[in-house]
């Protein structure tokens, strides 16, 4: 199979899989690393995006494709992010059109709260447990960043100056 088509199967299965952008890297990144990217890679991939304005997913998408395939590769991967939810989005709006007044559809939504916390809880913790070699250090910035996040500091604030003080630290 080519390399693009690999990379476009990739990202459709993902999108295909998983409930939202977020949530999404856990998944990724058991089909990406050691494949297309290197963990290091991905996850610079991951903090880049978080950074950037837009979606984390298509710029996982686009960064991941890059840098398996160039300016193809990318466009390919984007293209398979683009499509599963394109698609499924179409069919929910034509299907909610029929039901929106129905009980169960705003349950429905609700129950699904929780069970995407806990994923893209379980997507940080393997990231971060497989995110490199920084010792006691590491942990250090990860509580002060969780804490800073439970204080409600803006998410992009707190991953540039864990970005900044990486980069003072731990040379």
């Amino acid at each position: 199979m080519s390399l693009f088509l690999q990379l476009f199967w990739v990202f459709v299965k993902v999108n295909l899989l998983s409930t939202s952008g977020p949530a999404s890297v856990g998944l990724l990144y058991q089909e990406a690393v050691g494949r297309f990217v290197s963990d290091a890679q991905f996850v610079q991939a991951v903090g880049f995006s978080s950074v950037l304005p837009g979606s984390d997913a298509l710029q996982l998408a686009m960064y991941i494709g890059y840098a398996a395939g160039g300016i193809v590769g990318g466009l390919v991967a984007l293209a398979g992010s683009i499509l599963p939810p394109t698609v499924i989005m179409m069919g929910v709006v034509f299907l909610l059109q029929r039901v929106r007044r129905e009980a169960w559809v705003s349950s429905f939504v609700e129950g699904l709260a929780p069970a995407i916390s806990v994923v893209i809880l379980f997507s940080a913790w393997k990231i971060f447990e497989r995110g490199g070699e920084t010792g006691w250090l590491g942990w250090v910035f990860g509580a002060l960043s969780l804490t800073a996040m439970i204080f409600k500091a803006p998410a992009r604030v707190v991953v540039i100056v864990a970005g900044v003080a990486g980069i003072l630290f731990l040379r």
